[in-house]
């Protein structure tokens, strides 16, 4: 059995979670997220306040489903009562970004400008403390992901000077630049 698929799932107060055959519907106090599951790999079963996950089998595919299908409903309950946040920092000289709703402009350096939209279920903000940060927050923690990974890949951050779209607690390996000799 997988080490993380042992351990049961905590359902919080004010937190609704609904079984079917296939498929976990987890509903909270932010919104309501759908897990897909699949049964002839897992079950599931709800005691109390917890959910607890049982492989249908012992092969190595069936272990790691058992974990897999177990932090992802984690996840989906931890996204309707906290939700996840990324922050990416926007670092150099005439790099800025522009937030108008749903959709982002960067000026990145580039001859023109880039324009992003985000999905459904994530927003993006300006830090009100910070005006190089910008701000990703929503229910589902690998869209949200996904979304700052798609938005730090239009100008990665460079080891010389550190410019580019990096994550706020991103370290760079700095290296030093051509030495006069």
């Amino acid at each position: 059995m997988s080490r993380i698929g042992k351990s049961p799932v905590v359902i919080p107060e004010k937190t609704d979670v609904v079984l079917h055959a296939d498929h976990v519907v987890v509903k909270g106090p932010k919104g309501e997220l759908k897990v897909d599951i699949d049964p002839s790999f897992v079950t599931v079963a709800q005691e109390e306040n917890q959910l607890v996950f049982t492989p249908t089998g012992e092969t190595k595919e069936h272990k790691s489903r058992h974990g897999l299908y177990r932090s992802l409903v984690n996840n989906a309950v931890e996204g309707v009562n906290e939700g996840f946040k990324k922050q990416l920092l926007v670092k150099g000289v005439g790099y800025r970004f522009k937030i108008q709703g749903q959709k982002i402009e960067l000026n990145l350096g580039y001859s023109h400008p880039i324009h992003f939209e985000a999905p459904a279920g994530v927003t993006i903000t300006a830090n009100p403390d910070n005006n190089q940060v910008i701000d990703i927050t929503g229910l589902d923690k690998q869209l949200v992901g996904q979304v700052a990974a798609d938005i730090r890949e239009f100008r990665k951050p460079e080891p010389y000077k550190g410019k580019g779209v990096r994550y706020i607690d991103e370290q760079i390996a700095m290296k030093a630049g051509k030495s006069v000799g």
